[in-house]
């Protein structure tokens, strides 16, 4: 490890996490997709060396957290084996926390056994994108005491965009969210080790999505939770811009960047560290 980076990493260290917002701009969660199938082909990480080596660039260039994934949950896909999922995360974790004994690294995962080996292997945080649906996972959680972000997902990845509809989405959304979080509340758990995604992308329509994106104020609740967006280069910035391609969406995917950071959003899951974080100072020095 580079001394920089090295002295970035000991200044993280001295600090306790908490999904709380830091400072003026939004915390950036890096994107690393263990995954030959994820819907933007420039994430997939090829080997172990290689998750490694982006997930260090990633952190020297701003990312609070790297997200480490091992079954592509994009529309469509299929779902994996346990045995295939911790096969393609658990190297990298484990890679990653040889590096550093502080940097945060969370593992996107729908299955608790996933997540139970991920934290032994050194990841500090969950991140379900089925929303705690598995009572097994709500009890891991709960006994591990770890920072969870809690996704929002209509259905199934494989059909979840088969016609989505919703009474009112933004209400709909955010009770279920809500309704998860005041569980492990009132279990014992910190709400500031508790983050809100409302899905973008994950069963929703093109309006579904602007709809959510601006009712960020609904999914605070009495305790005034976290709230973290994935939208980095998805297909509501394609359907926004015109753009089919995955790799022509990095500028689409600012404009809500600077969105979130206007309207207090606390964290962003993202591909581009290098490029959000270039952003997010700038508009943090304007401010």
């Amino acid at each position: 490890m580079n001394p920089s980076l090295l002295q970035l990493v000991m200044a993280d260290a001295l600090t306790p996490f908490s999904f709380r917002r830091q400072s003026s701009s939004p915390g950036l969660m890096g994107i690393l997709n263990i995954t030959p199938d994820s819907f933007h082909g420039p994430s997939r990480q090829r080997n172990v060396d290689e998750a490694i080596q982006n997930g260090i660039s990633m952190i020297s260039s701003g990312a609070k957290i790297l997200d480490v994934g091992g079954e592509s949950t994009r529309p469509g896909s299929q779902p994996v084996s346990i045995e295939q999922e911790l096969e393609r995360v658990l190297p990298v974790i484990s890679g990653l926390r040889a590096v550093s004994p502080s940097i945060e690294i969370s593992i996107d995962t729908r299955n608790h056994e996933v997540a139970r080996q991920a934290l032994d292997s050194g990841a500090t945080i969950i991140n379900d994108v089925s929303g705690l649906r598995d009572q097994k996972m709500v009890d891991l959680v709960l006994d591990r005491n770890v920072p969870v972000c809690i996704m929002h997902m209509l259905g199934e990845p494989k059909t979840m965009q088969s016609n989505p509809s919703y009474q009112d989405v933004v209400t709909d959304v955010s009770s279920e969210l809500l309704n998860t979080a005041h569980l492990l509340v009132d279990a014992g758990h910190d709400p500031q080790n508790i983050c809100l995604d409302p899905g973008i992308g994950f069963g929703k329509t093109l309006d579904h999505n602007i709809d959510l994106l601006r009712s960020s104020q609904h999914f605070r609740g009495d305790y005034d939770f976290s709230i973290l967006w994935g939208v980095s280069r998805k297909s509501m910035i394609g359907q926004l811009t015109g753009h089919t391609s995955t790799e022509d969406r990095l500028f689409g995917t600012l404009g809500v960047a600077a969105y979130a950071q206007q309207v207090g959003i606390d964290w962003l899951r993202v591909h581009d560290v290098q490029a959000h974080s270039d952003l997010l100072r700038v508009l943090q020095q304007l401010d």
